[in-house]
């Protein structure tokens, strides 16, 4: 935190005339250059991390959320065979919550659990929750008992959907989150599952889901985990363990600019573990780190002064 407090002591307005004077911008210090604000990587099955970037930021991470969710219920016991009913929901969607699947219709818990992964489907991790033999209050209240367990610090849930802001977690915590998954072939496979067609009861109709993270198509990348996620608050994030340098990587990026930017960010990572390649990253994606990183700066001045007071 200190690193980026100096970082940011000269006024935005110079670090914007820097970057337009610099339309591709190379990492720093030897490390990967990245257009994510914040960001982690570690090889699978350990927490301590290859590099880290803001990584104990506590930060909103959209549909990241659903991994946690996921983990719960493998780990609760519950029937996967089980028909669940799609109900209307008991309190409304923090965001937008549209869906194709109609309210009263019924599908198996394990497909619920794969489409809620693979599609980020909003429904379906509702759905999850609000079966939770503890109910959907009981759900969320085992999302943050499991993040204790793991010694996520900096993380926080409220909802398994990640459709609230006040879904936070940080890279490094969510490195850990990412271990706990990998114990579960099943998150594995459901997580990088390219296409799927549903069928759902109650009344019978079929829909076809697709992944939304374009590499888990390439066979290059070996990803054996993914899930991405979108909020405006949250910027595009992508958890995914994938072979690099001949090795299983976890790798956690959150906040960037552009839908394609945590792949690209994956990219420059994986390029960088292989031959120490930083990389570089256009200007535009620089100038939203940087705006981002000031923002982040001046909350926490504010914060620190009401404390103080």
């Amino acid at each position: 935190m200190i690193f980026i407090k100096r970082l940011f002591i000269m006024p935005v307005l110079l670090a914007v005339t820097l970057l337009s004077a610099n339309p591709v911008l190379a990492g720093s210090q030897g490390m990967p250059a990245l257009a994510s604000v914040n960001a982690a990587a570690a090889v699978a099955g350990e927490d301590a991390l290859l590099f880290g970037k803001n990584a104990d930021r506590p930060v909103p991470i959209a549909s990241i959320t659903k991994l946690m969710t996921a983990l719960v219920v493998v780990e609760s016991g519950q029937d996967m065979n089980e028909w669940l009913t799609f109900e209307e929901r008991h309190v409304p969607a923090a965001a937008n919550a549209w869906t194709r699947i109609r309210v009263g219709s019924r599908l198996k818990r394990s497909d619920v659990l794969r489409i809620a992964l693979m599609s980020s489907e909003n429904f379906a991790a509702y759905t999850l929750a609000r079966s939770y033999p503890d109910g959907f209050d009981g759900f969320v209240a085992a999302m943050n008992a499991k993040a204790t367990e793991l010694g996520m610090v900096s993380t926080r849930f409220v909802d398994p959907t990640g459709l609230s802001v006040e879904n936070v977690s940080s890279a490094s915590d969510l490195v850990r989150l990412a271990n706990a998954a990998l114990a579960h072939p099943l998150i594995g496979e459901y997580s990088t599952t390219g296409y799927y067609r549903a069928e759902f009861r109650g009344p019978r109709y079929s829909l076809s889901f697709g992944n939304t993270n374009a590499l888990v198509h390439r066979q290059s990348w070996g990803v054996g985990l993914s899930k991405t996620g979108y909020l405006t608050e949250a910027g595009r994030c992508l958890i995914m363990v994938s072979e690099m340098d001949s090795k299983p990587v976890i790798t956690v990026l959150l906040d960037s600019l552009g839908t394609r930017s945590p792949m690209g960010d994956a990219g420059r990572i994986k390029r960088w573990l292989a031959s120490g390649d930083p990389g570089s990253v256009a200007a535009a994606a620089k100038r939203y780190e940087q705006e981002k990183n000031a923002a982040w700066t001046a909350t926490e001045g504010s914060q620190t002064a009401r404390i103080n007071q």
